[in-house]
């Protein structure tokens, strides 16, 4: 909004450069929210009620995981590195997994994906706070955090429309493509 924009000094553009990638990215994993990716294993696969549940609780438990595995890389790669480098294999996996031609290979996939997925997220609130000044902190936290969330309500809905017209794998496909186009784009303008 306009009053967190002009909080925003010194720092400016390159938050605004970072809210813009960072929407890209929320924008693509709205192609595959939970109760998507759900539907999908179900139609797709016959995945029951307790399977789903199963799977659901591992792919959480790996996420969980990941956060502090992250803290430690970027310590070794760097911020951006550690976001990218594992943001584009869990990627790969998400558009491997829409591929797969069996239930077992779909969700092993799946399962390195929720273990590679969220380290961007330490890594991503890290970075913000790194470059900018210190009384810009709040602000950009805010800039960054508002249209990720408007962007990730957008792709639902479209993920649902390819669904309901047999497209069940291209919301999987698409949220890959996108999220690789987002980490490289990161990558090339953020990798200094």
């Amino acid at each position: 909004d306009a009053g967190t924009a002009s909080a925003l000094g010194p720092s400016r553009n390159i938050v605004l450069k970072l809210a813009a990638l960072f929407s890209l990215d929320a924008f693509a994993g709205g192609f595959v929210v939970q109760s998507l990716l759900a539907l999908w294993l179900f139609e797709k696969f016959d995945l029951s009620l307790s399977e789903a549940g199963v799977f659901f609780f591992w792919s959480g438990v790996l996420s969980a995981f990941s956060f502090p595995v992250a803290a430690w890389l970027s310590r070794h790669i760097g911020l951006i590195n550690t976001m990218v480098f594992t943001h584009i294999p869990s990627s790969l996996a998400l558009m491997l997994a829409a591929l797969a031609p069996t239930l077992p290979l779909a969700l092993a996939l799946l399962l390195i994906r929720a273990a590679l997925s969220q380290m961007d997220v330490p890594t991503r609130s890290s970075y913000v706070m790194a470059v900018v000044t210190e009384v810009e902190r709040a602000a950009a936290a805010s800039f960054t955090s508002v249209p990720r969330s408007l962007a990730a309500a957008a792709s639902p809905a479209l993920a649902g429309a390819l669904f309901a017209a047999s497209f069940r794998a291209w919301p999987l496909l698409i949220c890959g493509a996108l999220k690789i186009a987002y980490d490289l784009l990161l990558l090339m303008q953020f990798r200094h």
